[in-house]
């Protein structure tokens, strides 16, 4: 059953202990670093209550309502459902947001397709993956991700080094087993729950690791401590940062201090080949959420700039229209992929539906690799002003309002203040501290670029393009390793060949 937002408030004031610049957080509900996110979240909980919003941001099964974000995706319906409903959640709260659940929970499924993996190493695991991925729906936890580690020395084997570089088990109990080490979570400190795997590690040969262990950790667990980067909230007055003091996504650094598991949280544990599957296909479903947030991102930029070149004009000039235009290829780029990714969807060894790999990662590499440049292009659509306009307080000050008042107004349609706010957004969307945390939080927050291009690799259909170049240079099937594949049998090309018909009837039927 969804929660309300005061249920999520209460069910993280459960004494966890929280340091932020270098002081212990009483209540992190309340305190100016935490709270906007926090209230952001609970916003979302509440949101699933209110008529306005229900019918997009949850379904119904069995008789209860859930958060469709939480909800297995078995047909293509279900994941443009999902797209709906979060384009809706963004638009609602008026800036993105990335680790509030709907992201991170994909990573369960891809354990759902796993199943079979795991259960060499103990069937047990298997059915801890089923009942958490249905707890998820029952309690519609605040779920977060823990990936990387601080990793120490990576040419040395894990146990050449202090061993608490990575997350590792140091005892099994009848109660679970106990863990230590750190892991980097955002939004942790204010979660209920997280998905603490593995970061592949210097495993050798070696079948067994006490390192290769993932589990749901309940972030009120004892023993566990939680030491956050200072957050942009509060660092400067809103009015002149509205995005950092609202949607800063706190990290954090959790320390593992000698913590325990209980078995039933316990998903994989040991297997390195368990841990190296898993990480290989993590991110199969939440890229999907992870790259319809640049998407808005762009139309943030594409707003901004828009706005700044028609106050002044400018956009009747060419060369306006041509920068405005690169922001819209990269925008209209990976709204390609993400749409051509759900209808070109794939059935996931499991039976659910994943969007098209292939499709979803090269998406995912468009989107990261290329925001750095459009953040500038988008600068210079803005003009300096962004980096010189002075703060609200002076906009305001009696001695110094008649003066700004009369260089920032263009006309009656933009006057002074609006400017100044539109300038504001601006210089924190592209300019401020947040502004660079976040490019750096989209190029990483998943994985690096060579693991985007790897993901690329190991889904790209390489035979389309060889089949094709046999047939067209008139090779021999030796070529292909013996096989007989023809151009017209790649993946794109048989959906192509099929009528648009019955790819709807397809559609229809699941």
């Amino acid at each position: 059953m969804i929660r309300t937002g005061q249920e999520y408030r209460d069910s993280i004031r459960d004494g966890r202990r929280i340091w932020v610049n270098g002081e212990r957080v009483n209540d992190v509900t309340t305190h100016p670093q935490f709270k906007p996110l926090v209230d952001i979240r609970a916003r979302i909980f509440d949101m699933q209550h209110e008529e306005a919003h229900r019918d997009i941001m949850t379904e119904e099964q069995d008789g209860e309502r859930n958060a469709l974000g939480s909800a297995l995706p078995r047909t293509q319906d279900d994941w443009w459902a999902k797209r709906r409903a979060t384009d809706h959640m963004l638009n609602e709260i008026g800036g993105v947001v990335t680790r509030v659940g709907d992201e991170t929970v994909g990573e369960m499924w891809s354990l759902f397709d796993g199943q079979d993996v795991l259960n060499e190493v103990d069937p047990q695991f298997s059915k801890n993956i089923e009942t958490h991925i249905h707890r998820v729906l029952r309690e519609d936890p605040f779920h977060v991700s823990a990936n990387t580690d601080p990793k120490g020395d990576r040419s040395k084997a894990p146990q050449d080094q202090d061993p608490d570089m990575l997350l590792h088990v140091v005892k099994e109990t009848d109660a679970g087993i106990i863990v230590r080490g750190a892991k980097y979570e955002t939004a942790a400190a204010y979660a209920n729950q997280a998905f603490t795997k593995p970061t592949i590690a210097n495993w050798g040969n070696n079948a067994l690791s006490d390192y290769a262990v993932g589990f749901i950790c309940d972030l009120g667990s004892e023993n566990l401590k939680f030491i956050c980067r200072t957050g942009f909230a509060g660092r400067a007055p809103e009015k002149d940062y509205p995005l950092a003091n609202k949607f800063d996504e706190v990290d954090t650094i959790v320390i593992f201090d000698n913590v325990l598991i209980p078995w039933e949280n316990v998903l994989f544990y040991r297997h390195t080949k368990a841990a190296t599957f898993i990480r290989a296909t993590l991110h199969r479903y939440s890229a999907f959420a992870f790259v319809q947030r640049n998407l808005k991102v762009a139309d943030m930029m594409i707003g901004a700039a828009l706005f700044n070149a028609r106050q002044t004009g400018l956009d009747k000039q060419q060369a306006v229209q041509e920068k405005l235009a690169q922001l819209a290829v990269y925008r209209e780029g990976i709204n390609a992929h993400l749409t051509a990714a759900i209808a070109l969807g794939e059935r996931s060894p499991a039976g659910l539906m994943m969007p098209n790999q292939s499709l979803l990662y090269t998406g995912r590499v468009l989107a990261c690799s290329q925001l750095h440049e459009m953040m500038h292009i988008a600068r210079e659509l803005c003009g300096g002003q962004i980096c010189v306009t002075p703060d609200a307080a002076s906009f305001e000050h009696p001695d110094t309002k008649p003066w700004l008042e009369k260089y920032y107004s263009i006309n009656e349609e933009w006057v002074a203040d609006d400017r100044r706010k539109l300038l504001a957004f601006a210089r924190d969307l592209l300019n401020s501290d947040y502004a660079g945390h976040r490019l750096t939080f989209q190029l990483f927050a998943q994985s690096p670029p060579f693991a985007h291009l790897a993901a690329v690799y190991r889904n790209f259909d390489w035979d389309g393009p060889l089949a094709f170049v046999k047939d067209a240079a008139g090779l021999s099937d030796r070529v292909m390793g013996g096989r007989t594949l023809s151009a017209g049998d790649s993946a794109i090309s048989s959906w192509f060949s099929t009528d648009i018909g019955t790819h709807a009837k397809r559609a229809a039927a699941e």
